[in-house]
């Protein structure tokens, strides 16, 4: 695995995993927001060890990526990152995107038609309940004045998502966390969570025209428990996008590959492998 930067819309640097031999055929991977490029750190591996070359990227405002001055945090923004940093890392034979992500990768394959030969959605539809993105927006903006330790934010998590597993030691969370004031605030821009909310309604019109205009192979990956995609969004994506697929993580909730990362892998890369084998295409291709 290697760190790079590249570019972004506006020359915002934005920090990338690579994956994999750089001769081979270049996937993206798009993570959620709130999360950081490490949430895809096991796939991006893996698909490196398959014969692809996995780039997992900081989403701007996320992680290690920078955060913009103007607070340019429309999901049109994240769009344009991902198509910049498509332009540089070659065609990528996929997009894989998780929530903001997957918006992200859903507008940025609709302003570059043939651009992909495969786009994934993890638990990410064109349509999404209010209430469930309350939720999430609800605990994202639940500790705006950070943390004293890293044992408090272990708890908030495990407040948060009761369903999974406790790490036996909270130091993974380091790659989520940032020290500030000295406190440990989430890996992420305060303004982003403004913004986000701002842009809401008007991101939900533009991801139902993108939906309308793809005719990319689309595999949408469902979260049995999700507060985001349930059957009604599901039955909107498949009313949208009548050439997508869909499958089901049982006993997932939105935080799919986090969840059922094991399942959720196999299921992927049988997804790949029928649409988008690594020999299919390499980059500029």
């Amino acid at each position: 695995m290697s760190l790079s930067h590249f570019p972004g819309q506006g020359g915002l640097p934005l920090a990338v995993d690579r994956y994999g031999d750089p001769g081979a055929a270049p996937v993206l991977l798009l993570h959620g927001g709130g999360q950081t490029r490490h949430a895809w750190g096991a796939t991006a591996r893996m698909l490196g060890q398959r014969g692809y070359h996995a780039h997992s990227m900081d989403l701007r405002g996320h992680g290690d990526s920078g955060w913009s001055e103007d607070q340019a945090y429309r999901l049109s923004d994240f769009a344009g990152d991902v198509q910049a940093v498509m332009a540089q890392i070659g065609r990528p034979i996929a997009l894989i995107g998780a929530s903001l992500g997957g918006m992200a990768a859903l507008l940025a394959t609709a302003a570059t038609p043939d651009s992909v030969r495969a786009l994934i959605l993890v638990d990410i539809a064109p349509t999404m309940p209010a209430e469930g993105a309350a939720q999430i927006q609800a605990f994202m903006a639940s500790a705006p004045e950070g943390f004293a330790t890293l044992e408090q934010a272990a708890d908030a998590v495990a407040g948060y998502l009761p369903h999974r597993p406790r790490p036996s030691s909270p130091q993974g969370l380091m790659k989520n966390l940032r020290l500030r004031d000295g406190r440990l605030h989430w890996h992420w821009d305060p303004a982003f969570m403004a913004a986000t909310r701002q842009d809401r309604s008007l991101a939900e019109e533009s991801l139902v025209s993108a939906a309308r205009s793809i005719t990319t192979p689309t595999l949408l990956v469902r979260g049995e428990f999700s507060e985001i995609v349930g059957p009604d969004e599901q039955a909107r994506f498949e009313a949208l996008m009548p050439h997508g697929r869909t499958i089901l993580a049982p006993g997932a909730r939105h935080m799919v590959a986090g969840d059922q990362n094991t399942e959720f892998g196999a299921a992927l890369l049988a997804y790949l492998a029928e649409m988008a084998p690594p020999w299919m295409s390499g980059p500029g291709a």
